[in-house]
Order: C-alpha cells, then sequence, then structure tokens
C-alpha cells in the first residue's frame, strides 16, 4: 500500500509552523492479503512437491524390489521377453480390429457367442476348479463398472503411468461397444487389476480377502500359485446364486513385455465383463490360446454388443438366448430377415 500522501503532509509541517507529528503515532500499514492467484498457486506447488516426493519414493522402490527379487522372478522377466519374440515372430499377436482374412457372418457370430458368452473355460467340481467349457447362462454387470489398478512395489511409476492411459483408453473403448458405464478409478473399485511379479504374487492372499470377502480359498490358490505358462486371469463374482456380477479381480504379471501385457488387459477385463470362455474355434479373436490377436478385434467387440443388448437377461439358457442372439447378430451384420 502506498503513502505518499502522508509523506506528502510531513513536507508541508516541516515547513510551516504546525507542530510536527509524533512518529509512533503512525497508523500500522495493513497487511497484505495474498491473492487467490496466489494461494492456488502455492497449493499446486506443494501438491508438486508431495506428487514427485512420492513417485521418488515409488521408483526407489521399484529399484528395491528389483534388486532384491527371487530368482524366479528375475528369470520370468527374461521367459516372458522370449516369449513375446517368438510370438511376434511366429506371425502372432496381430493388432488388427478388422482382420482382412477372417470375414464373420450371422450364423458364425452367433455359435461364437454361444461357446464364449455361455461357457465357462473353468468350472467348480466340489472343492476344485475344471477345465472343460460347462454350459453357463448370460451373466454380465448391472452396476457401472470402476477399474481400479493396484500395483506391487516393483513397477515403477513410468509404468504405472503407462499403464493407466492403457487401461483407461480400454475403458473407454469397452464402454462405448457396449453402452455400459465404465471407468477408472482410484478407490473404490469394483473390478480390481492387479499388476504384480511373482514375488508379490504369492503373498497377495489377504488382499484378494479384502477385495472379495468370501473369495473361494481355491480361487486365492490358482491366483497365488499361477502357471508359468498364464499369463494373466480374472475371477468375476456375483452375489449368491445370481448371474449379475459384482465384483471382479484379474491379475497381470508384472514381468510381461508392453505387448503381452497390454494383449493381458484386452483379454482379461472383456472377460470379466461376462465373455468368460475361450475357444480354438472362435476367429478372428482373443478369446483363443493361439494367441494369434492381441487386441479386441471388431468381432469380440461384437460379441460385447450382443451379451449387453438388452433384448438378453442375465440368467438366460442357450435355448433361450439362441434365437434372440441371431438375431442381434444379424441387425448387426445388416443382414436381418
Amino acid at each position: 500500500m502506498r503513502y505518499f500522501p502522508f509523506l506528502t503532509l510531513l513536507a508541508v509541517a516541516a515547513c510551516s509552523d504546525a507542530p510536527a507529528v509524533d512518529k509512533a503515532s503512525r497508523p500500522a500499514p495493513r497487511p497484505e492479503i495474498p491473492s487467490q492467484d496466489d494461494t492456488d498457486a502455492a497449493g499446486q506447488a506443494k501438491l508438486r512437491k508431495e506428487r514427485a516426493e512420492r513417485n521418488r519414493a515409488a521408483n526407489a522402490a521399484a529399484v528395491a524390489a528389483s534388486n532384491s527379487a527371487s530368482p524366479v522372478t528375475a528369470a520370468h522377466r527374461d521367459f516372458y521377453a522370449r516369449a513375446e519374440a517368438a510370438l511376434l515372430s511366429d506371425g502372432r499377436l496381430r493388432p488388427e480390429r478388422i482382420p482382412q482374412d477372417a470375414p464373420i457372418d450371422a450364423e458364425g457370430l452367433t455359435q461364437d457367442f454361444i461357446e464364449i458368452a455361455l461357457h465357462d473355460e473353468y468350472y467348480r467340481d466340489g472343492d476344485k476348479m475344471v477345465a472343460g467349457g460347462a454350459a453357463a447362462p448370460v451373466r454380465r454387470w448391472q452396476d457401472p463398472v470402476r477399474f481400479q489398478l493396484e500395483y506391487g512395489a516393483s513397477t515403477d511409476v513410468a509404468t504405472r503411468r503407462a499403464v493407466r492411459v492403457e487401461v483407461s483408453e480400454y475403458a473407454g473403448q469397452l464402454s462405448r461397444v457396449t453402452r455400459h458405464p465404465m471407468n477408472v478409478v482410484d478407490v473404490n473399485g469394483n473390478f480390481v487389476v492387479l499388476m504384480l511379479n511373482d514375488d508379490e504374487r504369492r503373498s497377495i492372499g489377504p488382499r484378494l480377502q479384502q477385495l472379495v470377502p468370501g473369495i473361494p480359498a481355491d480361487d486365492i490358490a490358482l491366483i497365488r500359485d499361477l502357471d508359468r505358462n498364464n499369463y494373466c486371469t480374472v475371477f468375476a463374482y456375483s452375489r449368491g446364486n445370481s448371474s449379475v456380477y459384482a465384483k471382479a479381480v484379474a491379475l497381470v504379471r508384472a514381468e510381461l513385455p508392453p505387448m503381452l501385457r497390454k494383449s493381458c488387459f484386452h483379454e482379461e477385463l472383456a472377460q470379466g465383463l461376462g465373455l468368460s470362455n475361450d475357444s480354438p474355434t472362435v476367429r478372428p479373436s482373443i478369446f483363443n490360446d493361439d494367441e494369434e490377436f492381441a487386441l479386441l478385434t471388431r468381432h469380440d467387440e461384437l460379441l460385447l454388443q450382443i451379451l449387453y443388448d438388452r433384448r438378453l437377461r442375465p440368467g438366460m439358457t442357450e435355448a433361450e438366448a439362441r434365437p434372440i442372439v441371431l438375431q442381434i447378430a444379424r441387425e448387426l451384420l445388416g443382414t436381418a430377415i
């Protein structure tokens, strides 16, 4: 604040007979009040500093975890790098959304939907999970799907950022295709995606019990003891005997190189929406263990569109669903009768 008028008054007083002004009687200057812009800038600077400190701590933890990794985890990194290179050199992990060598027709799409959506890749036989493609009803989500990413200490900040971008973009794609709300959240997710190395995965049991109270012990064991040839997996859960999913947990190995990792996100997130099976007869599709295609194809998008069409209802059997699925498939492909 300026005091020029007061200084002028003092100069006049010195040249006149007026009594001198006691300096002690001067009013104290008013304190400077920070502007809103200054407050915002200070707050942002504090947030940036805190974020930088968290990032430094996370990167330091990743280095420490890498340095202390078990021989198995270290060997896995090399194993999956060689696996990706072999698949690419063999012409697999194709990224095409609409491959020209794999035409689609309504009848074939209908049968593919029955194979993928109305059969399970694994089914529970007593206390055991058995591979076998057992028949299943239509299952899907009713609530908005909230993907939540969780990482082990071995994953550095740059990788976490890249993964979040990948999953956020893919969640948007899945939401557009299904017309069902989906997004990535920081907390309170109902579809949690864990990215862990071998060491971290083996101690994941308590966290799984927090995420899915009452999760079967066999499911925990399958995730904890995942076979090396399984790059990723997903488990989706409903309440009671409902065919509506309420929670899901996916596991993606942190040791995977970028293309295999992205392929895992595409497959497991889509499977967790209700396309639960794999089949060697389905093509062009990521729901085929031959790894020919790495990313969600147009064929797979059509399967998701069918699954989330309101003419289908959770709990429908194959006999109930098949004629409806065929009609939807014909409409989607422009061959409706």
